[in-house]
């Protein structure tokens, strides 16, 4: 999963980062309205936590932007301010939920994860399809009912998919969300190659009942057989 914070507070955003990483979340940030504008407007997100007061810009002007572009990504206001109206118009921009610092970040995990839990999964925790059942709490994959080892990208790769089942996914939308925005740097995709050479490979040993198919010159979709 990716997610952009975006707060100008570097020690809370510290925190905030190293917590989420140790989740095995992938984590842009942006410490000022416009950074995180430029982010919203070429990337795409499964949660951003987005503080109101930042140096150069209001929170709330970001969930519009994100509004006019509909895109529908989990936002998670994040403010010192705690007043209702504040919580309110974030609501109706289409924030999903509101903390209000100060914050645990055990807490903050909690809200991510129920935030997309409502959205993406109906409210579970694992993602079911043929024999396969991902448990995203606790990363794991089965087959069959029997434990298949991933590693943390190939995971990260079948989760996207999964979610995207019978979509095509391009491979630049595969490369951002699984390695990041300065996926902009890499000269070619041969690393998604390999790394979906890899998982396919393990799929196919474990008789798993859905296959990645090659869209040439494009990307992917997964299917069931």
């Amino acid at each position: 999963m990716k997610i952009l914070v975006v707060e100008d507070e570097k020690e809370l955003l510290k925190s905030i980062y190293d917590s989420l990483v140790q989740e095995q979340y992938l984590i842009e940030t942006a410490e000022n309205y416009n950074d995180a504008s430029e982010k919203i407007g070429l990337y795409n997100y499964d949660c951003i936590l987005l503080d109101i007061m930042l140096p150069d810009g209001n929170g709330l002007q970001l969930l519009q932007q994100l509004k006019e572009l509909g895109k529908s990504e989990n936002v998670i206001i994040i403010s010192a301010k705690d007043s209702l109206e504040d919580k309110l118009k974030g609501l109706e921009l289409g924030a999903d939920d509101y903390l209000t610092k100060p914050f645990h970040n055990a807490e903050l995990n909690a809200r991510i994860k129920a935030v997309l839990r409502r959205k993406n999964l109906d409210g579970k925790d694992s993602i079911i399809i043929s024999n396969l059942e991902m448990d995203l709490t606790e990363r794991t994959l089965t087959v069959n009912g029997e434990h298949l080892a991933l590693n943390r990208k190939e995971f990260d790769i079948l989760n996207y998919f999964l979610l995207n089942k019978n979509r095509l996914v391009t491979k630049t939308a595969l490369a951002e969300h699984v390695w990041g925005d300065n996926i902009d740097q890499a000269d070619n995709f041969d690393f998604i190659y390999y790394q979906i050479k890899n998982l396919r490979k393990k799929l196919q040993q474990s008789d798993a009942e859905i296959e990645i198919e090659a869209i040439y010159g494009i990307g992917y979709k997964l299917k069931e057989k």
